[in-house]
């Protein structure tokens, strides 16, 4: 998201003008996946309406891919040599996971599986995978530098875990692989699009994060930054066409790229251009506003759900995903679908999402539904 102040922003009221669908019901699943922007949505028809057609180029939708490329490099502040094109969470895992140097990897007991399953199967007699544990639903900051020693590899971490939206402290968790030497692997799926991400100052030896969250991308479209004196010894998982830097399509030998470019995945095409177009969507907002926008509705929640007798998983959370416990799922569930709030109720667990498309009048309805099912 852009912070020059020669760029154009868009204010929230105008940025919710955007999702056709916010007229008809209150969204709030974005931890799951948001409804469509039109400028994404449209690029999308128009993709297709040229398949149709037989008037399109795939060329251009390949352009797609590498103009995405440079704009998630623009929001963090990377260089675009340093970010890889793949399709999902588990794959950048993998990646990773599969030529990491003996030692230990650290992760939470409880991590979303597209990262703990890859660092699982990574287990090895050079490779021990220590799960850290905590009392609260999700780990927290002390139980994963706890449980790093100095035989640790690698701490792979979720910057938002969306089981409770708790955000871990991960400067604190830098400072402590740097101690022993030991790198860190981030997952930002749950966070960045909504919450700043201070890529300097944290320093990830990688970095995922696949865009169909907060991103407003289409599911198919994921990002691995890796440190650029990584990238070299990072190979790819499944070498195609696009690992080469010869430009060839048939024979020779596997010449890898020596950018994050020997990483990507043969592209979906209209996974990229969606992508392209809500990344050039996300490039016209402030991040420090579109942050303080949903933090101030998510506080607000947990502050009106604890007054209402709910108890909230993560009550000093600094996230813009929030978990309550309900006591009556299947009233909550009603009152939900009366007040038309889109939003995760699993047995009796109620989640959360602000996004910088939501506004006051969605908090005051899903607050009413709280009271309503009570």
């Amino acid at each position: 998201m852009n912070n020059s102040p020669e760029s154009r922003r868009l204010t929230s009221g105008q940025f919710r003008c955007l999702f056709p669908a916010l007229s008809r019901q209150v969204w709030l699943d974005t931890p799951a996946a948001p409804p469509a922007a039109t400028p994404v949505s449209q690029a999308l028809k128009t993709a297709i309406d040229q398949w149709t057609s037989g008037d399109f180029a795939w060329t251009d939708w390949v352009a797609a891919g590498e103009q995405a490329r440079l704009l998630l490099a623009g929001l963090l502040g990377v260089s675009p040599s340093t970010v890889a094109l793949l399709a999902s969470t588990g794959e950048a895992a993998a990646t990773v996971a599969k030529d990491l140097p003996p030692g230990d990897i650290v992760i939470g007991d409880l991590e979303y599986r597209s990262l703990l399953f890859p660092f699982m199967s990574a287990e090895d007699a050079e490779h021990q995978l220590i799960r850290a544990t905590s009392g609260a639903p999700g780990v927290r900051t002390s139980d994963l530098i706890a449980a790093i020693t100095k035989r640790t590899r690698i701490v792979v971490v979720s910057d938002v875990l969306s089981q409770d939206g708790h955000r871990l402290d991960l400067k604190r968790l830098r400072e402590a692989t740097d101690a022993v030497g030991a790198q860190l692997f981030v997952d930002a799926t749950q966070s960045l699009g909504a919450l700043r991400f201070d890529y300097d100052r944290i320093r990830p030896d990688y970095l995922v994060v696949h865009g169909y969250k907060w991103l407003l991308t289409p599911r198919g479209a994921a990002f691995l930054v890796v440190r650029d004196s990584l990238v070299r010894d990072t190979r790819p998982l499944a070498p195609n066409v696009q690992s080469s830097d010869d430009g060839m399509y048939f024979g020779g030998t596997l010449s890898l790229w020596p950018t994050a470019a020997r990483l990507d995945t043969s592209p979906a095409w209209l996974s990229w251009v969606g992508a392209r177009s809500a990344l050039a969507l996300l490039s016209t907002l402030d991040a420090q506003q579109v942050e303080e926008h949903c933090l101030d509705l998510a506080n607000q929640f947990r502050v009106a759900a604890h007054d209402l007798g709910y108890q909230v998983l993560d009550p000093h959370g600094s996230s813009q995903i929030v978990t309550l416990e309900v006591p009556n799922p299947g009233k909550l569930t009603v009152s939900l679908r009366d007040h038309r709030i889109r939003c995760l109720t699993a047995a009796d667990r109620m989640r959360v999402g602000f996004h910088y498309f939501n506004n006051s009048n969605d908090l005051e309805a899903v607050v009413a539904a709280l009271k309503d099912g009570r």
